[in-house]
């Protein structure tokens, strides 16, 4: 309990801080950013600590995993962030990241006798909402969560420039505005969660352009407007968009209000409807005076002419009989 000790910013080559789970309190020193600049993980999940976000965090240009979580941090999410430089990339410097790792805990593997392939991290973190435990998770997870916090004001867009983010988390705050639509240039991303905050207008169409997205939340909001369409987004359940009284669309099973245009379409199909069946009226009409006159028109004069009836009369018998003979 209580404040960090000081004396840790003279731990300038730590590589991962963790913290997680305990009764700390007190703002986040603003030395975190200030002096332990090759920091890759650092977990704080589960503590009291308040104050705002400070912008300092964002000299962490080597950060993959920041979990704040489920303390009492309050104001805004600072824009800074885009300055997180591992973050913005699609990909992970496997080779770099190892020789961080290693060559600045040297010390520690040449006194204890250890191989370099001996040494893990193992960190606990939450992803899709239950927690897991992460063996190494520096070298594929790359990941921000802020979650159940009181953080206030509107997602700053410079989130868009974090193009390696796996995991964006959040939710349980008090955020508001509009969702930036600068969200969906995260082509990356596996799970995102906007829950239980305040945002309001519409889902940005751009959400559908994540292919990769697994996780989808934005529940208990009040976004209104249609529900983007297109690739994976109608395999999301109900669940991912309740709680938003005037959202609308297939996996709400609601119709938006737009749809009504549709049924004033239908009089005009059944006018067009009404124009094709008078034609083909026209068309059986004509069929069948033309079948009338035709047939008329050939039996008439053999019916009527006495020389013609006679000589159709013969020809009768004489294909009569021809048929008789080949039968027998």
């Amino acid at each position: 309990m209580g404040g960090l000790p000081s004396t840790l910013k003279n731990c300038s080559n730590l590589i991962m801080l963790d913290v997680g789970e305990n009764m700390l309190s007190g703002p986040i020193p603003s030395w975190i950013g200030e002096s332990m600049h090759q920091l890759i993980i650092l977990n704080m999940r589960g503590n009291n600590f308040s104050g705002n976000l400070p912008n300092h965090l964002c000299y962490l240009k080597h950060i993959q995993l920041l979990d704040l979580s489920r303390n009492k941090l309050s104001k805004g999410i600072p824009t800074c962030l885009k300055n997180f430089t591992a973050l913005s990339e699609k990909s992970i410097n496997r080779s770099d990241t190892i020789y961080r790792v290693y060559w600045y805990n040297r010390s520690y593997y040449e006194f204890d006798s250890l191989s370099l392939g001996d040494y893990t991290f193992d960190v606990t973190c939450m992803w899709k909402g239950v927690e897991h435990g992460f063996r190494n998770p520096e070298l594929f997870l790359k990941s921000i969560d802020l979650s159940s916090n009181n953080l206030t004001g509107e997602i700053p867009k410079e989130v868009g420039y974090l193009l390696g983010l796996v995991s964006l988390n959040l939710s349980r705050n008090n955020l508001s505005r509009e969702i930036p639509p600068e969200i969906g240039n995260l082509s990356l991303l596996d799970s995102l969660d906007l829950s239980r905050n305040h945002f309001f207008g519409q889902i940005p169409s751009s959400f559908s352009e994540i292919d990769g997205l697994g996780k989808l939340d934005l529940s208990d909001n009040s976004l209104s407007g249609r529900i983007p369409s297109g690739r994976h987004f109608e395999t999301f359940e109900a669940s991912s968009f309740e709680g938003n009284v005037n959202l609308c669309g297939e996996q709400l099973n609601k119709t938006c209000p737009g749809e009504g245009e549709q049924t004033t379409a239908k009089p005009q199909e059944s006018a067009v409807n009404g124009d094709d069946s008078v034609f083909y009226e026209a068309l059986y009409m004509s069929l069948g005076i033309g079948y009338f006159i035709g047939f008329w028109g050939f039996l008439g004069p053999i019916l009527l002419w006495l020389p013609w009836r006679n000589a159709y009369m013969r020809f009768l018998n004489r294909l009569t009989g021809y048929i008789y003979v080949w039968l027998l």
